[in-house]
């Protein structure tokens, strides 16, 4: 584990597929369930519930996974594909600790481990706990090139991990919630993309499947591809639909168009959910929309670094309001409370939620008899946009943000005035919560940040237009591209 290029990304670890060997996977899960049994959350002997995304490789990394957990003394539940809020929510619910091997948003070539404690996703403060434990490897099991002798570690599929995630938004949404709305399901590689129509029409939609992919397509809902911009618009004049719906692999971050096929950032969507479910409490990261404090809808309003163990974490410390909710700008939507709407309670779920997501805004703004788009205009109109450089070396967004964070603002604002000659604002404020948060003095936004799981540059840009905000961006992106020169 020392020795590899897997490392800890946001709840569990990720890598290159050619890295990620059986041996590394089954290292990984004992030193997980080691520490779980050092602190007393499990005893030997309790199940574990083990689940993966379409990825190619993911079969067998579950394998390695549950040999792992057969070998330490636990007993397999084999959930099969499904999504990750779908494990984590069984897990919750039957109090056991359960893995998914997904790589997310990134390409076929990567995969990971995401790792669950029985009451939800590993914290921060459980992430050294894990890389600390020395398990003890059985040599036995593996060739000499790091693979199983054995294939057949997984026991028999359980389906009550899909059929009861299933029936969660189907006993707490009404019955017509959707009657009479025409929604497109964009499949591609979705872990949930069979999962995604039996809901929808379970609550009267009429469902359209689209794009369906036999390869794995990395969707990322806050780098969305030009080719899925031109989809969707295409999609919508084609079926006359009133919102098409897709999630990334492992079905945790939504994607959520208009009628009219244009695709509603993360951090926007997460505004008019929380509001339709009356959260009193809101944790969003520092890089979201901040039309979340100009619209007043909410009592409190909490901001933390990027990733769900950091939002997790801000939800939990608020005891004084009852409705606690919390979303990123990835789209993925948390709830640390139940919520009660109609007579109806929704369990919580503190973990990225895709489908919660869509069910909430067709709900609302068929309550308001309005479409999508109209629906977005109750915001305050500030608009946000995001991208990344892919392949960008660690090293070089490590040297461009230390740069910005330990110079002074009059250094920053002259460095960025460099770099971008005059075509952007005075620098009047920043923040260093996560990268790299600049302000700028006509109230627009530049925020730098390096991704924690892959070789990228992450940059979020805030505007009044969503064309200014899309110019300000790929400005920001064509000169980081050039920083040394």
């Amino acid at each position: 584990m020392d020795k590899s290029r897997v490392k800890f990304g946001t709840s569990g670890i990720r890598g290159l597929v050619t890295d990620m060997t059986d041996k590394l996977c089954y290292a990984y899960t004992l030193s997980f369930l080691a520490y779980l049994r050092e602190t007393q959350v499990i005893e030997l002997g309790s199940d574990v519930a083990v689940a993966g995304d379409l990825r190619k490789s993911t079969p067998q990394i579950m394998n390695a996974v549950a040999a792992a957990v057969i070998d330490a003394g636990y007993k397999v539940i084999n959930a099969g594909l499904v999504p990750t809020p779908a494990l984590t929510l069984y897990g919750m619910k039957h109090k056991i600790p359960s893995l998914m091997v997904t790589g997310s948003h990134i390409p076929d070539d990567r995969n990971g481990i995401k790792f669950n404690k029985p009451s939800g996703e590993v914290l921060k403060d459980d992430e050294q706990g894990i890389l600390g434990q020395n398990p003890v490897l059985n040599d036995s099991l593996f060739d000499q090139h790091e693979n199983l002798l054995k294939l057949d570690y997984l026991p028999a599929l359980n389906a009550e991990i899909e059929a009861q995630y299933i029936q969660r938004y189907l006993d707490f949404f009404p019955a017509d919630t959707l009657a009479s709305l025409k929604i497109g399901v964009y499949q591609h590689s979705s872990v949930a993309r069979e999962l995604m129509p039996k809901i929808f029409k379970g609550l009267g939609a009429e469902v359209v499947n689209l794009g369906w992919s036999d390869a794995f397509i990395s969707v990322d809902t806050e780098a969305i591809r030009p080719e899925d911009v031109e989809l969707a618009a295409k999609w919508s004049k084609e079926y006359a639909f009133d919102c098409i719906i897709s999630t990334d692999g492992d079905a945790d971050r939504p994607l959520v168009s208009d009628e009219n096929g244009e695709w509603l950032r993360g951090d926007v969507a997460g505004i008019l959910v929380a509001k339709y479910l009356q959260a009193d409490a809101v944790v969003t990261p520092v890089s979201s929309n901040s039309a979340l404090e100009k619209s007043n809808f909410f009592t409190k309003i909490s901001r933390t670094r990027i990733g769900s163990p950091y939002v997790i974490t801000a939800m939990d410390s608020v005891t004084d309001l009852e409705t606690v909710v919390g979303y990123e700008a990835n789209g993925g939507f948390l709830l640390n409370t139940p919520v009660s709407l109609a007579n109806n309670t929704l369990s919580a779920l503190p973990t990225r939620d895709a489908v919660l997501v869509p069910l909430s805004i067709l709900a609302q703004a068929k309550q308001k008899q309005c479409t999508v788009s109209e629906l977005l205009k109750t915001l305050p109109p500030r608009y946000t946009y995001s991208d990344r450089i892919k392949n960008f070396p660690s090293e070089l967004s490590a040297k461009i943000l230390q740069t910005l964070q330990t110079g002074s603002l009059a250094q920053d604002a002259a460095e960025l005035n460099r770099l971008f000659a005059g075509e952007i604002a005075e620098a009047v404020a920043m923040n260093n919560t996560d990268g790299v948060r600049i302000t700028l003095n006509n109230d627009e936004v530049i925020h730098l940040r390096a991704s924690g799981n892959a070789p990228e540059l992450r940059c979020y840009t805030e505007a009044d237009s969503y064309q200014r905000a899309q110019t300000l961006n790929q400005l920001c992106i064509q000169h980081m591209l050039g920083w040394n020169q």
